[in-house]
């Protein structure tokens, strides 16, 4: 597996369970973030190897935009609710976005190919058209959404 494509599905893991222990307060009785979870995944990176530095980048980058980013796929992803969609397709819908409206380094296209490679191999049968309809529609309309 190529570097880039474990640092996403790494990023992702990351998206995924702070959006899943968001809801939750540590026994210091703050909320857990994406920010939070990332501190410990580099302090602690457990039994995986240290976090890939694009990892860290996605994640920093889906944190700093992620009021836009969320505002676009709630614009775009007719029918369905942010709150609606599996938590795994938000994360790797949040970082596909982040991918194509503000990473100018990877090609929207890799982009969109790399969250549908995530989206088959960790989401419904269903998800891989999704996750392509939604982020293509976001590339198609590309700089016009980034404010």
């Amino acid at each position: 597996m190529p570097a880039r494509t474990r640092a996403r599905k790494r990023a992702v893991d990351i998206l995924y369970e702070a959006d899943q222990r968001g809801g939750a307060a540590t026994s210091g009785g703050a909320a857990v973030t994406a920010t939070s979870v990332l501190a410990q995944r580099l302090v602690h990176p457990g039994a995986q190897t240290a976090l890939p530095e694009y990892a860290v980048e996605i994640v920093e980058g889906v944190v700093a935009h992620s009021e836009r980013i969320d505002e676009v796929l709630a614009t775009f992803s007719q029918g369905w609710t942010l709150e609606r969609m599996p938590a795994v397709d938000r994360a790797i819908l949040r970082m596909g976005t982040w991918e194509v409206l503000y990473n100018d380094d990877v090609d929207d296209p890799v982009a969109i190919d790399e969250a549908v490679g995530l989206a088959k191999e960790l989401s419904t049968d269903e998800s891989p058209n999704f996750v392509n309809g939604l982020l293509a529609r976001i590339a198609d309309l590309g700089s016009s959404l980034v404010e």
